[in-house]
């Protein structure tokens, strides 16, 4: 594959929206290096996927309306900021992204009459009939305003491949599969220059975040023997930490923050890469 051919290939056929790619440069690159980015560098960063400046400004003023991103003006620049409500967010897909904790084993088991959309959503949580909800126990509790159990396996554990079932697999190890096709031959391949470096690393972090935050993380006695989602982290570990060190000398030469260049690398980068390792 020659270098020319590396960001066309890698965004074929590939459902990216202006807005979802924002937020990919906004958890990825700003977050870590002070959250604040002028508009010019994400318009030349999302340039190089073929998103438009003018797709780039309609984006962000929709984050902005969401509650999203807040912006200000430095003389005739303009700067976004990650708005506190997304901070929470941000932070959470951070921890599943580059620290994913492991399956304590345990389950949540719920009751409640009217569980609300997006809090069965931001949980992974499944209905098995009725008005009971279940999900592996990821440390705090959902905040569902009914009854929730917390369950440990005694016995049957045999069977534990059936509670899989509540959950659509299928979608999710398509998802995975597609980030080993796309991103697998890039692993031990040759180094790519800073700015294809950049444009690899985010391109991974968004198509892999987009089936992560969509999978329960059951353990894997409840997962089908060829689990693609277990091949899918070993890359997005290693492919990351690959390209972070290529990648890193464009982020401090071609995006700004309100106080010049953001920085190659932060404590907090450093700590993901950690985590990752």
């Amino acid at each position: 594959m020659s270098q020319t051919d590396l960001i066309p290939r890698l965004t074929a056929d590939l459902p990216i929206t202006a807005g979802s790619f924002i937020v990919t440069v906004y958890g990825d690159v700003v977050v870590p290096r002070g959250e604040v980015l002028w508009i010019g560098s994400l318009i030349a960063i999302c340039a190089r996927i073929g998103i438009s400046e003018n797709l780039v400004r309609t984006a962000v003023s929709r984050l902005v309306a969401a509650g999203r991103l807040e912006g200000e003006r430095v003389g005739r620049r303009s700067f976004y900021r990650l708005a506190p409500a997304a901070r929470t967010e941000f932070a959470g897909a951070a921890r599943l992204l580059y620290a994913r904790p492991a399956p304590s084993g345990e389950w949540l088991v719920m009751l409640h009459p009217d569980m609300p959309e997006d809090l069965a959503r931001r949980h992974r949580m499944a209905r098995i009939g009725g008005d009971m909800w279940l999900c592996p126990a990821r440390g705090e509790l959902p905040d569902t305003g009914g009854l929730v159990l917390r369950a440990v396996p005694a016995g049957g554990l045999d069977q534990l491949p059936r509670l899989a079932e509540f959950w659509d697999l299928a979608a999710l190890a398509h998802g995975y599969r597609m980030v080993l096709e796309r991103f697998g031959p890039l692993a031990g391949g040759p180094a790519l220059p800073p700015g294809d470096a950049l444009i690899a690393r985010l391109l991974l972090v968004h198509l892999y975040r987009g089936v992560l935050l969509r999978d329960p993380g059951l353990p894997p006695e409840a997962l089908p023997s060829d689990w693609p989602g277990t091949e899918a982290q070993a890359l997005f570990r290693s492919l990351y930490s690959a390209l972070t060190p290529l990648a890193e000398p464009h982020i401090a030469q071609v995006m700004e923050g309100e106080g010049g260049p953001l920085p190659r690398a932060t404590p907090r980068t450093e700590a993901r890469l950690k985590a990752l390792a």
